[in-house]
């Protein structure tokens, strides 16, 4: 079963607030025939959107092929929070990769994050980019750790925006009865995603960079140069890219191994009028710190986006609403009957080390994906450093390929139940209060 198709129909958004909403960008017509590019990118997510506009910034002849629409996958249905740092916390890199790789991958993110903002302001896209994301904690031991982290990236990284939140100052953020404190980092964002995505294949498309949707890559034949065949064309490139994260599917074994795809949840409830206080009193997003995250904001028309609940096989389930209404209802009891106007899922990648995986394949093809639910800073980012990669300035994509990457043990085969029971784990534990 191709991820691609086994919950979403060809060519069309996912029936999300974010589609409901999303600006105008007219289709691009499937590629017919045969091409010839410098470069041919795989996947019109963030990533490839980033990487086909600043290579074609830099002179080269970009060829972006989507299966679906640009933005169709997680780029356009996640959670719109543009985080700081990495998906793994600093002190865990301290450990992986050495104090001297730790910093430079700090200096990464917050180039990432930059870089979001920068996009965003140089080519005007309108996403309702707004500051702040508060990490919520549901113990005081958890809030212990917490401000010691917030002291450990002032100390060690100089990073002074993390405020710490005792519960008085949470709650007067977040009124859930869950949260007893936190942090909370104004330098980090959230934004519409779709609409970010969207923004960014209208400038890809106005540098010169051209856009193939409803195109499926059926084969990728590696050499010099590359051949890419799609259900009814082919583009021959010096270089290639993949950008497909969750849904790569069979493109390449060496990322499916250490990327794997699991689905998330996010509902939009009614306008909620007066109860918007008694959800946010700013208009700020919130993570907390569930193994399997809650994540939510408001919309700009006064909507609970929240996020919540994941599965681990191809198919959604059938009753999203009640996937989410679950952790929702923990959270704010209050909503617990509210009605949803909008529930949808997606499919992202993650690695078995919650960071990003960024290879090289060959001497002319290189791979970013796995971002972990970290991803709109991450992966547009990741586009940029293959983009600076291919034009000769490697560090910093070779600073995150260094990373270490193991395969999910048992192939295709046993990742998802082994996965699974990690997650029932995981679930007990958090129950357990432990």
């Amino acid at each position: 079963m191709n991820l691609l198709f086994a919950n979403d129909r060809q060519g069309r958004y996912p029936p999300s607030w974010y589609a409901a909403t999303a600006n105008d960008l007219p289709a691009f017509a499937p590629l017919r025939g045969q091409e010839k590019a410098d470069i041919c990118i795989i996947g019109a997510g963030y990533t490839g959107l980033s990487a086909a506009l600043h290579l074609a910034e830099r002179g080269y002849d970009v060829v972006l092929l989507e299966a679906h629409r640009v933005g169709f996958g997680a780029s356009g249905r996640n959670g719109g929070q543009l985080g700081s740092g990495q998906r793994m916390e600093q002190d865990g890199l301290e450990k992986l990769v050495g104090r001297e790789d730790a910093a430079k991958l700090w200096d990464l993110a917050e180039d990432a994050k930059d870089l979001v903002k920068t996009l965003i302001a140089k080519h005007a896209i309108d996403c309702h980019l707004k500051p702040g994301i508060a990490h919520m904690c549901f113990t005081p031991r958890e809030v212990e750790a917490e401000h010691a982290y917030a002291d450990h990236l002032a100390t060690r990284y100089g990073y002074t925006a993390l405020e710490k939140l005792d519960r008085d100052a949470a709650q007067a953020i977040c009124p859930s009865p869950r949260y007893v404190g936190g942090t909370l980092d104004m330098t980090a964002a959230h934004l519409h995603p779709l609409n970010y995505a969207l923004g960014l294949a209208r400038a890809a498309r106005d540098a010169g960079v051209r856009i193939y949707e409803n195109t499926l890559v059926a084969q990728l034949n590696k050499g010099q140069p590359a051949h890419v065949q799609a259900d009814k064309g082919a583009v021959t490139a010096d270089h290639v890219i993949l950008a497909c994260n969750g849904y790569l599917g069979g493109l390449d074994r060496k990322v499916a191994a250490r990327v794997m795809p699991i689905n998330n949840f996010i509902a939009a409830t009614e306008p909620l009028g007066d109860n918007t206080a008694r959800v946010l009193a700013r208009d700020i997003a919130v993570a907390d710190t569930k193994f399997v995250v809650n994540y939510f904001r408001l919309s700009h028309d006064n909507r609970l986006l929240f996020g919540g609940g994941e599965s681990y096989g191809y198919r959604f389930p059938s009753d999203i609403g009640a996937t989410v209404r679950k952790p929702m209802a923990e959270i704010f009891p209050h909503l617990r009957d509210v009605r949803f106007d909008y529930t949808w899922g997606g499919t992202l990648g993650i690695t078995m080390k919650r960071m990003p995986y960024l290879a090289r394949l060959g001497p002319n093809m290189l791979s970013a994906s796995g971002y972990s639910g970290h991803g709109v800073g991450t992966a547009t980012h990741a586009g940029r450093l293959m983009a600076d990669a291919i034009g000769g300035q490697a560090e910093g994509f070779d600073t995150l390929s260094r990373v270490p990457a193991p395969r999910f043990p048992g192939g295709s085969a046993l990742r998802s139940p082994l996965l699974v029971l990690a997650m029932t784990w995981y679930a007990m534990r958090d129950r357990m209060g432990v």
